[in-house]
C-alpha cells in the first residue's frame, strides 16, 4: 500500500503538463511557471503529514498549486509585463486547436483571478464543482456564483468582439 508521499510524487509526474499549463495561465511566463509548479510540490513535500486522507492528495495539491501561482501575481505584479498576444506567438498550437478555442482561450485570460481559478478548474481541468470548493476553500454556492458570473462575463466580451 502506497503511502501518501507516493502518491503525491506519482500525482505530480502523471500531471507535470496539466499543472504547468495551470501555473503558466497565471504568470504567463515560462520559467516563473516551472518555478511555481517547483515550489508547489516543495511545499506540498514539506507539508505532506498535514495531509489526514490520501484520496485528497489532488485538491490539496491544487490548492497549494494556485495559492503559489496567486502568490507570485502579488509578488510581481509590477515585474509582470508580457502580453498575451506574445506568449500566443511562443505556443505551437496544435492543428486540432480551432480558432474559436484560442478565442475563447484569450478571453478566459482577461478574466479576474478568482474567475479565472473557476473556469480554468472546471472547464479546462474537468473538474466537478465540489472538487473546485475544496480547492478554492470556498462553498459551492460561491463557486456557482463565481462560475455564472465567469460565464456571463465571458459571453459578454465574447459578442462584443
Amino acid at each position: 500500500m502506497q503511502d501518501v508521499e507516493d502518491i503525491l510524487i506519482d500525482y505530480v509526474k502523471d500531471n507535470k503538463e496539466k499543472l504547468y499549463r495551470i501555473a503558466f495561465s497565471y504568470s504567463k511566463n515560462e520559467d516563473a511557471a516551472l518555478d511555481i509548479v517547483q515550489e508547489s510540490i516543495t511545499k506540498a513535500l514539506k507539508n505532506i503529514n498535514k495531509l489526514k486522507e490520501k484520496e485528497y492528495v489532488k485538491t490539496w495539491f491544487y490548492r497549494i498549486l494556485i495559492n503559489e501561482s496567486l502568490q507570485y501575481i502579488k509578488r510581481n505584479k509590477r515585474i509582470i509585463t508580457c502580453q498575451l498576444e506574445e506568449i500566443e506567438d511562443k505556443i505551437e498550437w496544435n492543428d486540432d486547436i480551432s480558432n474559436d478555442e484560442i478565442d475563447v482561450y484569450r478571453h478566459v485570460q482577461s478574466l479576474s483571478e478568482k474567475l479565472k481559478t473557476v473556469i480554468i478548474l472546471r472547464y479546462f481541468e474537468d473538474m466537478k464543482i465540489e472538487e473546485i470548493a475544496k480547492i478554492t476553500k470556498t462553498n459551492i454556492n460561491t463557486v456557482k456564483s463565481r462560475l455564472y458570473k465567469a460565464l456571463a462575463e465571458l459571453n459578454k466580451s465574447m459578442k462584443s468582439k
